[in-house]
């Protein structure tokens, strides 16, 4: 069966000249046929000739030439110049005189060097075949011959449209791709933050509290800290894992997130109004990742304090607030880059939700989230 997706891929694939190259050999034969040589290109007015051997070197020298108008128009536009030269010098007429435009347009679309040198150029060996036709007996006036050239020069001027066009694309393509390369590392840096910071940080605390336990205490807190090394590679896993990605968090993940923090030596209060619904993963994700940027940084800024954990489910969005009492305790765990919170933000935002984070009023600090519940991933 005919795979017309197939034949255009290897068409695709083939080199620039090599497709080129039907083109230039379909014009060349198309051109030698003795019934279209007088309905080619005239310019000067000189008296028709019948074709002959010479007729047939410049139209191989137009049409040939053309197999290369995109790999090297800076060689294949003087040889299609030169052809057309002698096709009008000696009244030929032929079709092939077509070749000229084409590569006048090819030149200015691909030409990437000497351009204004190729114009200089091409107007004066214009200006001498112009003067040559003349002195053949040639009738074609200053308009015509005006005419003629500005026509070149239009070609020439859609080229180079075409170039700038081409140009114009590539930057906007490195522009879209630079963005999306900046848009996956800032998401990449986020995910890494909420996942390592939260795993880590409550690791060190129980490390911590743990030369402060009696045995039995001990083998609980070291088990834990043992669980949640364990959940961390997990997660780090999953996140670097990009073509095959394990499965996000959810609200449902939320009991087992407090109890960890409780297990580093955070009192929490944990209290949910409603039942999840259909939120859509992101919504959810976003919900879970604020409650745990939230506790981390009760862990490292507040430890020991309590904390309140509140999630509401609505029918249109997700409320989330945790906040702090009393004033911040010494910190066990250096302080972050402030990634995580402006993390946050840009989650809510892209959602279409609402974000804020504040200290209150005699010490401690609050962090309210509303997300739209099945926000666009």
């Amino acid at each position: 069966m005919f795979d017309l997706r197939r034949v255009t891929n290897v068409w695709r694939r083939l080199d620039v000249t090599a497709r080129d190259t039907p083109f230039a050999l379909v014009f060349a034969a198309v051109s030698l046929g003795a019934d279209l040589d007088t309905y080619g290109t005239q310019v000067g007015g000189l008296p028709h000739r019948p074709m002959d051997a010479v007729a047939v070197v410049a139209i191989l020298l137009q049409c040939l030439p053309l197999a290369v108008r995109r790999r090297w128009p800076a060689a294949g536009l003087p040889l299609v110049a030169a052809g057309f030269a002698v096709d009008q010098l000696c009244g030929y007429h032929t079709l092939a005189g077509t070749a000229l435009a084409i590569a006048v347009l090819s030149a200015g679309a691909h030409l990437e060097r000497l351009r204004r040198t190729t114009l200089v150029a091409g107007t004066v060996g214009y200006l001498l075949l112009a003067v040559g036709l003349d002195l053949r007996g040639g009738t074609e006036g200053i308009a015509g011959y005006v005419t003629f050239y500005l026509g070149l020069c239009l070609a020439w001027g859609i080229g180079s449209w075409l170039r700038l066009s081409r140009a114009a694309e590539q930057v906007r393509r490195r522009q879209l791709a630079e963005t999306t390369r900046t848009a996956e590392r800032t998401r990449i840096a986020r995910e890494l933050h909420d996942v390592v910071t939260h795993h880590v940080t409550a690791m060190v605390l129980q490390a911590e509290a743990a030369r402060y336990l009696d045995a039995d205490r001990l083998d609980q807190t070291l088990t834990s800290v043992a669980e949640t090394g364990r959940l961390a590679i997990t997660d780090l896993r999953q996140l670097l894992d990009l073509l095959d990605p394990g499965p996000a968090p959810a609200l449902d993940a939320l009991p087992t997130l407090v109890d960890r923090t409780r297990l580093a030596g955070q009192p929490v209060r944990f209290t949910e109004v409603g039942a999840p619904t259909d939120t859509g993963e992101a919504a959810g994700v976003t919900a879970y990742r604020v409650v745990q940027e939230a506790l981390t940084n009760a862990l490292k800024y507040a430890h020991g304090n309590s904390t309140t954990v509140h999630v509401r489910h609505g029918e249109r969005d997700i409320t989330v607030e945790v906040g702090t009492d009393g004033p911040p305790t010494a910190a066990s765990v250096p302080g972050g880059s402030g990634r995580g919170l402006s993390g946050l933000r840009e989650r809510v935002d892209v959602l279409g939700g609402e974000f804020s984070s504040e200290h209150r009023d005699g010490g401690g600090f609050v962090v309210r989230a509303r997300i739209p519940a099945g926000g666009r991933r």
